[in-house]
């Protein structure tokens, strides 16, 4: 007995001095997957010495939930250890695609010879394949009951008189099979032991209050493992945020895009002229790109008519697939995949809904050199949570929120929010490998199921065919607009869309040195007590004007006015009110969130709810009314706006404040007149001699 001891003492001493001696780990894996990558990568990382069975062989194991199993896997370690002689030799043979290292071969075999058994197999919650079974397992004190197949470890000697009796076919059950072995007592015989198998990050599995060596995350837990190999072993940390992120780029030079998917819903969307023109932005050779465009809403056909009788020519080859057509979504997306799959130029496939707004020039690039067979960028939505991945998935398939999902959106954390994230879904934009393609994802009907929508219905299958989807936000990308509330019952619809998509509006339709304002007080008085700042885009006002000119219903000028309380206007103008189409509300939000800043700065100690009864875009024009009569406002201040441009689209004009004797008489487009309405600032309309002339006239704080 003492001499055993002293044998065990001693070959515990060699196992802990020399580890990497000592330890030997197995693998199958016919195929390189994501999860094979990330598996070695855990591996090199802690100095592991791994062997890979089964390189180039067809699998025909089946998966974790359906018949056939894995006995291919047996067999194949089965004849690895054949070759292997040395008694002290300790094999861990372990899943590959859905496991990851978390702590080193030292710590390993310390803990297995602290089990004191010459095999120790991993443990599970779930009996499989034969629940019939149950009974005869061993109950055991604390800790999960039933035997997992997907790692265990132990000396050569043993696994092999453990492995003598397999005869099995390559489609039998690996699982099965050591099960039968387990709940024979008399093959048994105390070397095989169950282990806690943890479902955690490496720090601690809190139910049992230890640091697992492995992380093994088999059947429904695939998702927990891509949550956690997104950590583990130190892929991100506090103090150096993401370790892998420059990894195995590809440069992007000499490769070709060779489709970009633009994906228009069946629902109309607002800003696709925008869309469109951030398409063109896009710092790639056009002729490096070929379009397939799927677009169902006729309300989108004009704008894509016009996009294309522009640039097509400026690219590759196109393919539209229109509303007559008739062909649903999920269709059209199959048809895109396949473009891809047969034209041999074709390396990546870029998938981009019509509600994504590009901002970031160079996406193409960063995705490409990120070299990942698939990935997305983040995109969220403005003043919310939503993002266009999940961080994880509920029992049901569905939206679920993972433990790092508001740091990875909302950067609360120095660099919690940079890095690159095994996600299980995203949608709306995404960068695919060809390969990939023709691969992993060969498949037909990508998006179709009985159950899930068709991202859902995508993404699921990407999942089970071991393809991560990666998600970066390693640098700003733009974002995602709602569409929700959007009408189309306008000329131009976007200008309606402050409310629901406040940040593109104001990019779209605010001047862009309007922020000077208020920051470097880039505000003139050309009069006193009349202020002049820039606040409407060229295309602002464009919209105006022809909004009021679609709409058409002029009033003719007269006193008579029942468009007002009292129905009399003392000074006349030919105009169209706010109200008149449907604009007063947004109007109001117009002068409360770009208007009244600027009053409240330049008038101290007046406060501003922006009230106003009459708003409205006035014309002038020679022979219709040239000008305005002297007079005073009925309003506290005045908001003037010039909705086009003196000596180009019109001569003459201007207003004249006649206590002061000075005249604005050069108005440039998009800037605001801010003056007092009564007592201090009588004016009038100075005459339009040539052309029409439009200006937007708000009577604020009656």
């Amino acid at each position: 007995k003492w001499f055993y001891l002293c044998f065990i003492t001693i070959r515990l001493l060699f196992l802990l001095l020399f580890p990497y001696n000592y330890l030997l780990v197995l693998t199958v894996a016919t195929q390189e997957t994501d999860g094979f990558r990330r598996f070695l990568r855990s591996a090199k990382h802690f100095n592991y010495t791994i062997r890979v069975l089964g390189k180039g062989e067809t699998w025909k194991g089946g998966d974790y939930m359906s018949p056939p199993g894995g006995g291919q896997k047996v067999r194949l370690l089965k004849s690895a250890l054949e070759d292997i002689q040395e008694e002290n030799k300790v094999i861990l043979f372990v899943d590959s695609y859905d496991v990851i290292f978390s702590s080193g071969p030292k710590e390993l075999l310390k803990k297995f010879q602290q089990a004191k058994h010459r095999v120790v197999f991993s443990a599970e919650t779930l009996i499989w394949p034969d629940r019939h079974l149950e009974d005869k397992h061993p109950h055991v004190r604390e800790g999960k009951r039933f035997l997992g197949a997907g790692g265990f470890i132990g000396y050569a000697p043993n696994l092999k008189q453990m492995l003598s009796d397999w005869s099995g076919a390559d489609s039998d059950s690996d699982q099965l099979f050591f099960t039968k072995i387990y709940i024979n007592p008399e093959k048994r015989v105390n070397e095989v032991m169950l282990k806690f198998e943890d479902g955690r990050v490496r720090a601690r599995n809190v139910l049992y209050d230890t640091l697992p060596v492995i992380v093994h995350g088999n059947g429904p837990t695939k998702l927990q493992i891509n949550y956690l190999g997104n950590y583990i072993p130190n892929l991100w940390m506090f103090e150096t945020g993401c370790t892998i992120c420059n990894e195995d780029l590809r440069p992007l030079s000499g490769l070709q895009v060779g489709l970009t998917l633009l994906f228009l819903p069946s629902q109309p969307t607002p800003f696709v002229t925008v869309f469109f023109e951030r398409l063109l932005n896009l710092k790639y050779p056009k002729n490096r790109l070929r379009l397939f465009i799927y677009n169902q809403e006729y309300h989108h056909e004009p704008h894509v008519r016009t996009f294309l009788e522009y640039h097509e020519s400026e690219y590759q080859g196109v393919k539209l697939i229109g509303p007559e057509e008739d062909i649903d979504p999920e269709t059209s997306r199959d048809i895109g995949f396949d473009m891809c799959r047969e034209d041999i130029d074709c390396v990546y496939f870029f998938s981009i809904d019509v509600d994504v707004v590009l901002k970031n020039k160079d996406t193409l690039r960063i995705l490409i050199e990120l070299n990942k067979p698939f990935i997305a960028p983040m995109m969220s939505k403005p003043g919310r949570l939503w993002t266009n991945f999940w961080g994880a998935l509920s029992a049901d398939g569905y939206y679920a929120r993972s433990e790092d999902y508001v740091d990875i959106v909302q950067g609360r954390l120095e660099c919690i929010s940079l890095g690159l994230w095994n996600v299980p879904y995203v949608s709306n934009i995404f960068l695919i490998k060809a390969d990939t393609l023709r691969t992993d994802l060969k498949d037909p009907d990508l998006f179709e199921s009985e159950t899930l929508d068709a991202d859902m219905a995508f993404c699921s299958k990407v999942r089970d065919k071991g393809v991560f989807m990666f998600v970066t936000n390693m640098h700003t990308f733009g974002r995602v607009l709602s569409t929700e509330n959007y009408q189309t019952n306008h000329l131009h619809n976007d200008l309606w869309q402050i409310f629901e998509n406040p940040v593109e509006w104001e990019e779209r339709y605010i001047h862009e040195n309007y922020s000077k304002v208020l920051k470097d007080g880039l505000i003139e008085m050309p009069c006193p007590d009349v202020y002049w700042f820039p606040v409407f885009t060229d295309v602002a006002c464009k919209h105006l004007i022809e909004e009021m000119e679609h709409f058409g219903q002029w009033s003719g000028g007269g006193n008579v006015d029942k468009r007002i309380q009292g129905g009399y206007e003392n000074v006349p103008t030919i105009d169209i009110h706010m109200n008149q189409v449907g604009y007063d509300k947004e109007w109001h939000k117009f002068l409360l969130d770009y208007v009244a800043p600027v009053t409240e700065k330049m008038y101290p100690g007046y406060f501003t709810r922006a009230q106003f009864d009459l708003a409205f875009v006035v014309r002038y024009k020679p022979d219709e009314q040239p000008a305005l009569s002297p007079h005073h406002d009925a309003s506290t201040f005045t908001i003037n706006i010039a909705l086009n441009q003196v000596g180009v689209d019109y001569q003459g004009g201007g207003c004249r404040f006649l206590r002061y004797n000075c005249s604005v008489t050069a108005p440039r487009r998009g800037w605001a007149l801010m003056h007092p309405g009564r007592l201090t600032h009588y004016h009038e309309g100075l005459p339009t001699v040539e052309g029409v002339r439009y200006i937007s006239v708000s009577f604020v704080d009656p």
